[in-house]
């Protein structure tokens, strides 16, 4: 109650301020305003001098009125500071320069602005240096696939290379690839802008993983590799609250990425059990397992693992990390290093 009564006190607040006149907004230093501020205080306060007990004496109001504009102008100077700051680093900004920062030690609301607005170019910064990152990784993801394809149709024009089947299959395993790197960031530019919905529903999940385990199969003997898949749900996990295709794809994502990182002809394993009203998702490889120092880093966009030259786009485990994300779970790198754990909510 006190809590309503202080909010609507503090939004009448708000609005008689909005309704007060400001006569000094045309002035464009601040340093002027507390001198005409000074002024026009002291005036009212010599005024009232002069009326109660007569005018003081010319040289006594001089120089109160001296050292009024003196201390003024000196402590403006510390209050402005640091506007002055945030001027020149908001255009330095505008150049695509964040580096500079705000000498923020007062504990006003100067201060605070300063504080904020030192965090907002930080923030801008690292979204600057994702942003580059960003372009680079997509310009040589993008450059791989199109100059393999080039090079195979060149070399049919040329006729250096026959249109055989073996041919006709590399070109279209880089079509492919194009086709995979532009849907997934088609998918992830529509979870970071908010488009990304879920149809959630009450699902077994004993069938999700058959159909999961079917296709990885299928894309895993196009790699040969000869890897193995094996299942495992435990009594109390056989059914979980989610979007069905979200979740067939980010179990696809997982069991490939674990097909590619782990031993040719091992085996990659997925059990899935109830823990504390959630759902528990594992997937495990024979592989030595992702360092320790390396582990923050897998679910960032375009990491991808070294142990392999044929990796995937880099973008499925941040993918992952965000449709897990958007069902209230967890995605983690869990020990041995080679499992990758899903956390999501019961039903």
């Amino acid at each position: 109650m006190s809590g309503t009564v202080s909010g609507e006190w503090r939004r009448l607040g708000d609005g008689v301020a909005e309704l007060l006149p400001r006569p000094l907004d045309p002035v464009k230093s601040i340093k002027l305003k507390l001198a005409i501020l000074m002024l026009c205080s002291g005036g009212v306060a010599f005024g009232f001098f002069r009326f109660k007990i007569g005018w003081l004496p010319p040289r006594t109001t001089l120089t109160a009125v001296v050292i009024a504009l003196i201390t003024s102008q000196f402590l403006a100077h510390g209050i402005t500071r640091p506007l002055r700051e945030m001027t020149a680093a908001a255009k330095r900004m505008a150049h695509g320069d964040y580096t500079l920062r705000v000498r923020a030690s007062s504990r006003d609301e100067v201060g605070q602005l300063a504080e904020a607005f030192n965090q907002m170019a930080a923030d801008l910064a690292a979204a600057d240096r994702q942003r580059r990152d960003l372009i680079a990784n997509v310009s040589h993801e993008l450059r791989t696939p199109i100059t393999a394809l080039h090079a195979v149709l060149e070399n049919l024009v040329d006729g250096v290379s026959q249109p055989d089947p073996a041919t006709l299959r590399t070109a279209l395993a880089q079509t492919e690839r194009l086709t995979l790197l532009v849907s997934e960031l088609l998918d992830l530019s529509s979870i970071e802008a908010g488009a990304f919905p879920l149809d959630r529903e009450d699902l077994p999940i004993a069938p999700l993983l058959a159909d999961v385990v079917a296709e990885a199969e299928v894309m895993t003997a196009a790699l040969g590799r000869g890897v193995r898949f094996r299942t495992d749900v435990l009594p109390g996990a056989a059914r979980v609250y989610a979007d069905r295709a979200r979740l067939h794809q980010v179990l696809l994502n997982l069991l490939d990425n674990a097909a590619r990182h782990g031993p040719a002809g091992g085996e990659v394993r997925l059990a899935v059990r109830a823990s504390q009203g959630q759902v528990v998702i594992d997937v495990e490889d024979d592989g030595p397992g992702i360092p320790l120092a390396e582990r923050a880093q897998v679910f960032d966009r375009f990491t991808r693992g070294g142990r392999t030259p044929g990796g995937g786009t880099g973008l499925g485990l941040a993918i992952s990390r965000w449709v897990v994300d958007l069902h209230g779970g967890t995605i983690a790198v869990a020990d041995p290093g080679s499992r990758i754990r899903v956390v999501l909510p019961g039903r």
